[in-house]
């Protein structure tokens, strides 16, 4: 799909499931299991989307999934379906790893950035896309070095350090532009230096949201996830970014929809609608 100058894509990194209360908060479980049916586990079925933006020669990335570094207990637990991976889909498009030159995290959560590095035939951990620039915004980066009991379950070294080691990541300190039409905002709200990414051209406009709104049905200013650090925050952020989006017709694009993954947003009686696009037609 375009956006002005830009073509995006949405990639896809298998699905996963997550816990079905964990993932919207104080609200009941009678309201959020109509859209979100839980399995025996109580767990619902979230997928992994990153993002392809590519113009002229640059290929950038939005987050890289999950990875293929998990033991098979942490498989289980997360329900992963690793019959696909990114580079699987990204190959599906004409794009190999070394073609990728830019890749934006929203943030270091492992179902974000575990795609950020593999395992090479030594079995040591590299960069992923070995010339492409990683870029992380620094308060996230400390936050992820120096994570508490709540938070460090979700921040696994193996998928950043290398990055910093191959000297391939650019630090970002706040709202910048990456590349023309590019450009990140922090937010804080789902982690407290988590940034959405915006693209625009040609009087276009696109946001991707990252876990400030991870799925089509969190687009209900309430529905917030119990992994968010400042709930708040994230409420705050969408009762912004929600009437901004349907006001200047942004295409939202989601990280973790198994089915609706983007759409343009309208406001009814009820709330804020999704009427769903395909953007790799």
């Amino acid at each position: 799909m375009k956006i002005g100058k830009f073509d995006i894509y949405t990639a896809w990194d298998g699905y996963f499931k997550l816990d079905g209360g964990a993932m919207f908060g104080v609200v009941p479980k009678t309201l959020w299991s109509k859209t979100d049916p839980p399995d025996d586990r109580n767990r619902i079925l979230m997928s992994m989307n990153p993002l392809v933006i590519k113009k002229d020669s640059d290929i950038f990335l939005v987050d890289t999934g999950i990875g293929d570094k998990f033991p098979e207990k942490q498989i289980d637990i997360l329900g992963l379906d690793r019959s696909v991976n990114l580079n699987n889909s990204l190959s599906e498009m004409g794009i190999n790893p070394e073609d990728v030159t830019g890749v934006i995290l929203t943030h270091l959560h492992f179902d974000h950035a575990g795609g950020n590095t593999i395992f090479n035939g030594k079995g040591e951990v590299e960069p992923a896309y070995p010339n492409a620039t990683y870029y992380i915004q620094k308060g996230e980066w400390d936050l992820a070095m120096n994570a508490g009991p709540r938070t460090k379950a979700s921040y696994l070294e193996e998928n950043y350090i290398p990055l910093r080691e191959n000297k391939q990541v650019e630090f970002l300190r706040g709202d910048c532009e990456i590349i023309r039409g590019i450009q990140v905002e922090v937010t804080g709200g789902h982690t407290e230096h988590h940034q959405v990414i915006y693209i625009e051209s040609d009087g276009q406009k696109a946001i991707y949201f990252g876990d400030i709104i991870p799925t089509s049905s969190h687009v209900r200013v309430p529905y917030v996830m119990g992994y968010d650090t400042h709930p708040l925050t994230t409420v705050e952020v969408k009762e912004r970014l929600l009437p901004q989006a349907v006001k200047e017709n942004w295409l939202v694009l989601f990280p973790h929809s198994p089915r609706m993954k983007a759409g343009y947003l309208e406001e009814t009686e009820r709330g804020f609608k999704l009427n769903p696009v395909e953007l790799n037609k």
